[in-house]
Order: C-alpha cells, then sequence, then structure tokens
C-alpha cells in the first residue's frame, strides 16, 4: 500500500494511508509509537482497520438498523473504508480529499468534498477536516476520531482519562448509568460521555500523557477498550450515534457553505 510519512523535529513521524480511509497508522512522538495496529486488519481490504487513527464521517457510531430516512450505511459511516486523493504532500504536512461519488451517494445522497490536512508538529499531530457542500440540499453530518492509543493490558488498571462527566450511555449494557470512575480493566469498556462538558480529554498511562483537543463541535466523547487488546480509545466525536435519525447534535450545511473542524492530539 501506497503510504505517507511526515517527518518533524525531534524524531517526530507519523504515517498515513490515503487507501484505507486516510487513516493516520502510527504516530511518533517524544520518541514513543502513540498508536495499537493490527496490522492484519490494514493488510486485508475486506476488514476494518483495528488500530491507528480511523476518521468517522458522515456519521459516528451505529444507526438504528444501520439506516436513516434518505440511506443506509454501516457503523462508523463510509470515509474510513474509501480512498483518498493525495492532494498536497511536503516533509511535515499533506492534505488528502474524499469527493461524492456512486458508492457514496448510494448511502448518502449528497454531493460534497471531505479534506482531511495532516500537520505534524515535534510534540503534537493536528487533524483538520472540511466540508463542503456542493448539493443543493442542506447536507447533515457527524464526525470523529478513533484513536487506539497503545496501552498495555498490564498498565490498563493504573491509566486515567480525564473527565468531569457524570452520566454515560454504556453501550455494553445499552442504558445510561451514572459515571463513578472508569474501569479500563473490566471485559468491554464502551462508555459514551453524556455530560463531559468541554472540547478536550487526556490519556494518561505509565507516565504519559496524552491530550486531545478540538473546535467547539466536538462534545461527544467515547472509551473503549477490551480486556486482552493493548489499546485504550478515546474519540472525540461532534455527535452521539444515530445522529441523522435524531439530529442531535448534528452539523447542517447550507448549500455551498463550508466548515472545518480540527483535533489535535498532544503528548504532555
Amino acid at each position: 500500500m501506497n503510504t505517507i510519512r511526515l517527518q518533524g523535529d525531534h524524531g517526530a513521524s507519523a504515517t498515513i494511508v490515503p487507501e484505507r480511509g486516510a487513516i493516520v497508522t502510527s504516530l511518533v512522538l517524544g520518541g514513543h509509537e502513540l498508536l495499537y495496529l493490527d496490522e492484519d486488519t490494514l493488510r486485508d481490504p475486506q476488514k476494518n482497520v483495528r488500530g491507528g487513527i480511523p476518521v468517522l464521517f458522515p456519521s459516528p457510531g451505529r444507526l438504528a438498523d444501520d439506516r436513516f430516512a434518505k440511506g443506509a450505511m454501516k457503523q462508523h459511516g463510509f470515509a474510513r473504508t474509501l480512498p483518498f486523493t493525495v492532494t498536497r504532500e511536503a516533509e511535515t504536512e499533506t492534505t488528502l480529499a474524499l469527493e461524492d461519488s456512486e458508492v457514496t451517494r448510494a448511502q448518502f445522497p449528497y454531493a460534497f468534498e471531505f479534506v482531511l490536512h495532516y500537520r505534524l508538529m515535534h510534540d503534537a499531530l493536528r487533524i483538520e477536516a472540511t466540508v463542503t457542500n456542493h448539493d443543493d440540499a442542506e447536507l447533515p453530518f457527524g464526525f470523529g476520531l478513533h484513536p487506539y492509543f497503545a496501552v498495555p493490558e498490564a498498565e490498563k488498571a493504573a491509566a486515567r482519562i480525564e473527565t468531569g462527566a457524570t452520566r454515560a450511555f454504556d453501550n455494553v449494557k445499552k442504558e445510561e448509568i451514572a459515571l463513578d470512575g472508569i474501569d479500563l480493566t473490566a471485559k468491554e469498556v464502551d462508555l459514551h460521555l453524556v455530560d463531559h462538558g468541554c472540547q478536550e480529554s487526556a490519556l494518561t498511562w505509565f507516565g504519559r500523557a496524552v491530550r486531545l483537543r478540538g473546535s467547539f463541535e466536538l462534545t461527544r466523547w467515547v472509551i473503549w477498550t477490551l480486556r486482552g487488546k493493548d489499546f485504550v480509545c478515546l474519540e472525540p466525536w461532534t455527535c452521539p450515534a444515530d445522529a441523522l435519525n435524531t439530529g442531535a447534535g448534528l452539523i447542517v450545511l447550507p448549500p455551498g457553505d463550508t466548515r472545518t473542524l480540527f483535533v489535535e492530539i498532544v503528548l504532555e
């Protein structure tokens, strides 16, 4: 597979694979690889990549029955499964684009352009997502990232996630719960924070702290991990799952409008 490698100061690097949804498969900051990656899922085009930083567009999470009023799509939308076109490439920056096609319109009947811009700094990776509505109708969408941070199973008990949330939707139990601590050693953790209250969070483990901060639209945060797997996902989303049906947190672009969102992943 074709890859793009960004190289920054102090040994910082990032690797991006355009044909697998413009996914970041490696992020090295401060001399440490921060991301988990299952290489087998990356190489198999029939599988969703487990690891790296999948991009979630136009619908983070799962739609009820995988459908909404104007179409149908699988969990997390189609961007993570489609090839992107590289429109700019430099030592520390790259830009990739996805436009509507027969494949996307069969699931999501709108004309759009979705552009990702990656910029590497010595201690951070900034990801900007720009959505342009080329349709005659309003364009509804959600956006999110799904970073898999490389937290060894043995270190999960001591790992901490920064949040002021008091409630969460437990996607394992399928019910809203009071949040009194987060046990990352459970068989499966799939928590959608209801009242996180801000556009940033941090994951700390084994003396490392990674902070994620983003634009004001990123109000929904998700935590996911599995027992026996060496990762913890801390995911900023613009809306809860099924937003194309419920309208909750959905961004709606008028014809001809553009919206840019960003997320920064910073090693503290």
